[in-house]
């Protein structure tokens, strides 16, 4: 089960032509919009990945959130990196644990 919440059509990819991410962050030199992979605990549902996904939402920047519970992983899109202490914030208000980038 995967929860995504798209507020707009991301294009492009962050990776680079030989298809690795250096960081766990990229760039899309396209659209100018960042990814980002979170690792979140104790998320075990789709009712989980939604509420995660609608906190993340709700940061100022964001495009886009998909969470998936079986990896725990939280793939972001924004128009900007954004700060941890933000994403962390959304995610406590959510009920988990946000432990880093993956």
């Amino acid at each position: 089960m995967t929860a995504e919440i798209q507020l707009t059509q991301a294009t492009g990819s962050c990776c680079s032509p030989s298809g690795s991410c250096h960081d766990g962050t990229g760039a899309d030199a396209t659209t100018g919009r960042v990814t980002t992979v979170y690792q979140v605990t104790g998320m075990t549902c789709g009712h989980c990945e939604g509420a995660v996904s609608e906190e993340i939402s709700g940061i100022e920047g964001v495009a886009s959130v998909k969470a998936v519970a079986a990896t725990g992983q939280v793939t972001v899109v924004s128009e900007t990196p954004l700060a941890e202490g933000a994403v962390r914030a959304a995610v406590d208000e959510a009920g988990y644990v946000l432990v880093g980038q993956a």
